[in-house]
């Protein structure tokens, strides 16, 4: 299954929002009245030239602190490396100013495994003059070290961990400070359960280096040992509570499917079958295809 990279973004950063822009904008942090916020519903736009739809990833309307007039903080999480993204925030830029004549923070996230020297400018010019000169603030996590944030107490630091500038030797340990970070900040159950859920989206330890992580946790100090311990154990049973019933569904499906299929063969009609199994006739054909 295909991993949705701008959903999770988008749910994290809506959720953790202001931790975001301390953690990575502290001079913007200063400047901006939290206390004021709201999340703008998506926008689509579409390139008629391309023939493709993109979709704005996230818009927050704030205000400034001792102003009135409203800012909106557009912020892009960008998976893929694509050549003409510049290009592609200035016209989300200029849509959005179009239809809200608001000051903008345009902010792009990247996000993929590349390491590359990302523009944060898009320009027009020509030999006799300057005519446009773009400029967005951008995140590049891969450019991170992961051991620069671990003391902090920030969820978004926690959660990117997984994105930023780590080798395949310290996974085990990333994910050990991981779980140090979540069990220090002692949040409620929803939220540790969104940053958990997209830590390990990004990084699943072999069983092998469960084992290390478990043989690593039980070197701590005593109260710090039963609590990461605890949170590991915690979510290992939902994760196999999730597949069992998951499982079932899945059997559940599979007996259905099977039984729609021998009637099928018997000579009985798509109507017939959805009146006996209590299923619309598109479920049924589903099951036959």
């Amino acid at each position: 299954m295909s991993i949705d990279h701008d959903r999770l973004f988008k749910e994290l950063i809506q959720t953790f929002f202001e931790e975001f822009i301390v953690l990575f904008f502290p001079a913007m942090h200063e400047h901006i009245d939290f206390h004021h916020l709201s999340f703008l519903s998506e926008e689509l736009f579409t390139d008629v030239t391309a023939g493709e739809k993109y979709r704005v990833d996230l818009l927050v309307e704030t205000k400034l602190k001792g102003e009135d007039g409203l800012v909106i903080v557009h912020i892009e999480n960008q998976s893929y490396v694509q050549p003409s993204f510049p290009e592609r925030m200035f016209i989300y830029f200029s849509r959005l100013f179009e239809k809200y004549r608001k000051n903008i923070v345009p902010i792009a996230v990247f996000s993929y495994d590349t390491i590359r020297d990302e523009p944060s400018t898009f320009t027009l010019q020509f030999p006799f003059g300057h005519v446009l000169d773009f400029r967005f603030f951008t995140v590049e996590l891969r450019k991170q070290n992961w051991r620069n944030y671990i003391r902090q107490d920030n969820p978004i630091a926690a959660a990117l961990l997984s994105k930023m500038g780590y080798t395949e030797s310290e996974r085990v340990e990333l994910k050990k400070q991981f779980l140090r970070m979540l069990v220090r900040m002692e949040l409620d159950e929803a939220k540790q359960r969104l940053l958990f859920g997209f830590f390990e989206t990004y990084i699943k330890l072999s069983d092998e280096e469960e084992r290390r992580l478990r043989s690593e946790v039980n070197e701590m100090e005593t109260k710090e040992k039963e609590q990461v311990m605890e949170l590991i154990i915690s979510y290992e049973q939902k994760a196999l509570e999730k597949g069992r019933e998951e499982g079932v569904k899945q059997g559940i499906k599979q007996g259905m499917k099977r039984l729609v299929q021998t009637m099928a063969k018997k000579g009985m009609s798509v109507k017939d079958i959805a009146n006996v199994t209590d299923l619309s006739e598109e479920e049924v054909e589903r099951l036959l295809e």
